[in-house]
C-alpha cells in the first residue's frame, strides 16, 4: 500500500492500514531507535533464510519434529500482547498460518514473498511519499503492537503530518 501512495496517488481516494509493515532499511527511521530493536535481527536472519534457502525454511515449518511455528507464535508474550492471546484462544489460529496450510507450498510461497517485498530493498522511503488532490490516508495501530512496533511508525509520521494517526490504547497486533 505504501507503494500505491508512492507510484499511483492521484488513482486512490484514500487508504486505510491496519499495522502496516515497517522495514528496517528504511532511511527516515531514527538508527537510535531500529538499533535496540530485538526483531531487526530477527527479521534480518529470517530474510536471508526466506531469500537463499527457502527449501529449507519450507521444510522446517513443515516438519513434525519440532514445536509449529504457530504454537510457538500464539502463546508468546514476546510477540503478543495479553488481548491479543485471549483472541487466539478463541480462534482456531492464523489461518494461513496452520501447519496444514504452511505445507501447501503455493500458501507457503505466497507469504514468503509478502515477507521479501516487505523488508527486502524498496526503491523509496515511505518518509518521501507526498500526495496531491482530496487522498485520505489514515492508519490504525495498537499502541501495545509487539510484532509492528508503534513507536516506529510514529518516528515515520512526524514526516508525513497529512496522515491521520489512529493509536488503539490497549490494542495489540
Amino acid at each position: 500500500t505504501w507503494s500505491c501512495l508512492k507510484h499511483i496517488p492521484l488513482r486512490l481516494a484514500g487508504v486505510a492500514f491496519v499495522a502496516p509493515v515497517v522495514n528496517y532499511g528504511w532511511p527516515s527511521l531514527s538508527k537510535k531507535l531500529i538499533k535496540k530493536d530485538y526483531r531487526r535481527g530477527l527479521i534480518k536472519w529470517c530474510f536471508r533464510i526466506s531469500k537463499y534457502a527457502p527449501g529449507l525454511l519450507h521444510w522446517w515449518i513443515s516438519q513434525k519434529l519440532f514445536p509449529s511455528t504457530t504454537s510457538v507464535l500464539e502463546s508468546n508474550k514476546l510477540y503478543f500482547n495479553s488481548n491479543d492471546i485471549e483472541i487466539l484462544k478463541k480462534i482456531t489460529g492464523f489461518p494461513m498460518l496452520s501447519k496444514d496450510k504452511l505445507r501447501k507450498r503455493n500458501v507457503f510461497d505466497t507469504l514468503r514473498d509478502d515477507f521479501l517485498a516487505g523488508f527486502g530493498q524498496w526503491d523509496f522511503d515511505p518518509a518521501d511519499v507526498r500526495i496531491g488532490g482530496e487522498s485520505s490516508v489514515h492508519i490504525w495501530h495498537g499502541k501495545e503492537d509487539k510484532v509492528v512496533p508503534s513507536q516506529l511508525h510514529r518516528c515515520i509520521l512526524k514526516k508525513l503530518p497529512w496522515i491521520k494517526y489512529h493509536e488503539i490504547p490497549q490494542g495489540g497486533h
